[in-house]
């Protein structure tokens, strides 16, 4: 247990012995299990996302809160408690206080775990997909708390972009205005989630994992506080064509407005048309990009991980 900060950070065995000796280590969110797929998919899942950070070299650690404390990295036991446990509460940055304080089940989304992950001394977190800017977010103000939260939390974020459901556009200038570093990771756009594209170029590409562990340092060196965003395409078999997605979307926008559906309803209003529309193609979609960030993500973090050992001298 470390409780330098006054939260108690409670790590396994594994995942403390992994950051002793130097090694490689992933941040992931428990909101996947307890607010994602049905039981027992959901358990599934988990498994394979950590599987999938071993496999790119990595120890997972899976975050979630229970009693009062920050439990970094969750055993098989955990997984399954959470996938089959019902109303774990969903708990993003602004909500962590109060359910620590309460002493109860928590399940972290990208906000709050990029907190935990930066308290617990990680500096790699995977995801599939990031919140962003809402569509019509002009007049809404619905700008999500991850975007937020990447201003004040010095970790590496890998991901697969952001939903087409948001505005990326909007999303990819709000982290420009906030000076985020946006990486695309081997490829020349910044992907939409289980789309390979955005329709937007991203800012840079970076083909080298040293270059990009070299990068992260230099950001931080620099005197930032702040997140590194590194995306990761799905791979191009498990994708879903962008304009299927987006043609989905504006039919499902139009019908939302018209059934008087808004706030945080909207989101899996959408989702859930999405899928409907691709006959349930992108909730398969959505378990290989999942897999494939924290593949990803596992690799990006050995690089660095052995970037700083070298600085070291070890």
């Amino acid at each position: 247990m470390s409780a330098s900060s006054g939260i108690p950070v409670v790590y396994t065995e594994e995942v403390r012995e992994a950051l002793h000796e130097g090694k490689a280590v992933v941040a992931l969110e428990s909101n996947v299990i307890t607010h994602g797929l049905p039981y027992p998919d959901n358990a599934a899942t988990a498994r394979k996302v950590e599987d999938a950070v071993r496999a790119g070299g990595a120890v997972p650690a899976t975050i979630c809160i229970e009693a009062g404390e920050i439990r970094v990295g969750m055993s098989d036991a955990d997984i399954e408690r959470f996938a089959s446990l019902p109303d774990i509460p969903k708990v993003s940055s602004r909500d962590l206080p109060v359910i620590l304080a309460q002493g109860g089940l928590g399940a972290t989304t990208v906000a709050s775990s990029v907190v935990a992950a930066e308290l617990a001394g990680i500096p790699f977190f995977s995801s599939a997909g990031i919140g962003g800017v809402h569509r019509g977010a002009q007049e809404t103000w619905d700008v999500s708390s991850d975007l937020i939260q990447f201003t004040r939390s010095k970790v590496a974020v890998v991901c697969a972009g952001a939903k087409m459901i948001l505005d990326l556009g909007l999303t990819l200038e709000y982290l420009e205005t906030q000076c985020v570093p946006v990486v695309a990771y081997r490829s020349d756009d910044f992907p939409a989630f289980y789309c390979r594209t955005s329709g937007h170029k991203a800012p840079h590409r970076l083909d080298d994992e040293q270059v990009i562990a070299r990068a992260i340092e230099a950001h931080w060196a620099l005197g930032n506080n702040s997140s590194f965003l590194i995306t990761t395409p799905v791979r191009e078999e498990d994708a879903i064509d962008s304009t299927e997605v987006d043609t989905a979307i504006r039919a499902a926008v139009a019908e939302a407005t018209r059934d008087g559906v808004s706030g945080q309803a909207i989101t899996k209003y959408l989702m859930r048309a999405v899928d409907a529309a691709t006959d349930g193609r992108s909730a398969k979609a959505n378990m290989a990009v999942l897999a494939s960030c924290a593949e990803a993500a596992g690799r990006l973090a050995v690089a660095h991980a052995a970037h700083l050992a070298e600085r070291a001298g070890r």
